[in-house]
């Protein structure tokens, strides 16, 4: 994470390292400017939420590679069709 020298530079960046996009960095600091917390914790939420999923399907796509790895090392004659 890089350097930040205040709690809004910290904030921006944090929310920069999470993977937020431009309008959502821009709502969570209008929010937390604004002390609307529950407001904040529930766009940090859906964030986590779209990040999660993201990681499942990649974790969904990785086990079905893992599979093929799998079924081709055990086949004698290692040809895919």
């Amino acid at each position: 994470m890089a350097e930040a020298s205040d709690s809004e530079s910290i904030l921006r960046q944090n929310l920069v390292d999470a993977g937020c996009g431009p309008e959502v960095v821009n709502r969570c600091m209008e929010l937390a400017r604004r002390k609307e917390t529950a407001e904040l914790m529930r766009a940090l939420s859906l964030h986590r939420q779209l990040l999660l999923d993201t990681f499942h399907q990649s974790e969904k796509q990785i086990d079905c590679l893992d599979y093929l790895i799998y079924r081709l090392k055990k086949q004698k004659n290692p040809e895919v069709f």
